[in-house]
């Protein structure tokens, strides 16, 4: 279970201080690199997390079509309301321990190994549909899979995307945070152990390459 999550500057991420990172200028010009399908190149941790944002707004995939998915800049989100309409018709997976996800994009890279990092971007809701959290528009930043640095639902949610790929996570109480989150200007509260849901886009897997 994910510890106390940091805080920094009055606000909350959904990881434990123990072992997130913040990615250095180099990794982001790694992320750079992978959203324009170069090879990838290891990335090396850059120190402990000392914001309570987390992961990074870099590389969004639009779908084909007419535009569903927002780009950061545009939109500071993952998933509009052209998205979220369409996502009615997506089948939903419900995993053995309880979540559930559908997908918006599938990834065609590669997928997560337990205990590598990956660097994404996500938006937190309580179960209201309040968002709590965003990532778009901060700094690149990482964090170890499968490791338990993160709540369970989005640590199993994450191990089964692959890059590239935008998943929308329906994540249980017991799955979700151990401790509640206080309200804070613009931001609801999240009591412990109540559903969340998460959009995340996996952006890059440093030390994996991208035909693996």
């Amino acid at each position: 279970m994910a510890q106390r999550l940091a805080v920094s500057n009055g606000t909350r991420a959904p990881f434990s201080s123990a072992g997130v990172t913040r990615a250095a200028p180099r990794a982001a010009k790694l992320v750079c690199r992978a959203s324009s399908q170069q090879q990838p190149q290891q990335q090396s941790n850059a120190g402990l997390l000392q914001k309570a944002a987390a992961f990074a707004a870099a590389g969004v995939i639009a779908l084909s079509g007419p535009a569903a998915f927002a780009a950061a800049e545009e939109g500071q989100m993952l998933c509009d309301a052209s998205c979220v309409s369409k996502l009615e018709s997506v089948p939903a997976v419900t995993t053995p321990s309880g979540l559930v996800y559908k997908d918006i994009i599938v990834g065609t890279g590669p997928q997560p190994i337990v205990g590598y990092q990956v660097v994404v971007n996500y938006i937190a809701m309580n179960d209201k549909g309040r968002e709590f959290e965003n990532s778009l528009g901060k700094a690149p930043f990482d964090v170890r899979v499968g490791a338990g640095q993160v709540i369970p639902g989005l640590d199993e949610g994450m191990l089964s995307m692959k890059v590239g790929g935008v998943r929308r996570l329906y994540i249980p109480g017991e799955l979700a945070f151990p401790k509640p989150l206080k309200a804070a200007a613009g931001r609801p509260s999240v009591p412990a152990n109540t559903p969340v849901v998460f959009d995340v886009q996996l952006l890059y897997i440093p030390g994996l390459e991208a035909d693996e």
